[in-house]
């Protein structure tokens, strides 16, 4: 099993790297790349058409502003695409929600939250764990972990006056 990570810019790299420690805990290869929907237009094409060849199953496009890269990939690709859109310097990343949210019939792609690298991770793993079973108990191992840290704070914060 192999994501594939690929942000517009170097700049994506934080996000990117949330991913990555959600992947590594379920024991998921992955790659990061660095290509742009729009400086680049030819080798996301190129990218977008050879990766299921290259044992790709999942791509993961982080890209902010005008954020067309899950879209372009997205219209090449039959694999599924998970779109983040990252938060920009105008319009606090709204304007790359749009982008990647709204995309014409089609052509989906799952989008998660402004700069959402855990859930776009998770989301990930959970499309795996269609044809991985392993990776379904990993999961609900997962939930209840998150489960038991509620727990945790709500005790800590019982009693607080």
């Amino acid at each position: 099993m192999k994501v594939s990570i690929v942000m517009g810019s170097i700049s994506d790299k934080e996000i990117a790297n949330k991913a990555v420690k959600i992947l590594d805990k379920f024991g998921i290869d992955w790659e990061t790349r660095v290509i742009s929907a729009h400086r680049t237009p030819f080798k996301a094409i190129e990218f977008a058409k050879t990766a299921e060849e290259k044992g790709i199953e999942v791509i993961i496009a982080i890209a902010g502003k005008a954020a067309h890269l899950a879209g372009v990939l997205a219209g090449v690709s039959t694999l599924p695409i998970i779109g983040i859109p990252a938060k920009s310097s105008t319009m606090d990343g709204l304007d790359s929600l749009l982008s990647v949210v709204q995309m014409p019939k089609g052509v989906p792609v799952a989008t998660v939250a402004i700069d959402g690298g855990e859930n776009g991770g998770l989301l990930a793993v959970q499309i795996l764990s269609l044809k991985y079973p392993e990776l379904r108990e990993k999961l609900k191992e997962y939930k209840l972990e998150m489960a038991e840290e509620v727990e945790k704070m709500d005790k800590e914060v019982l009693n607080l006056k």
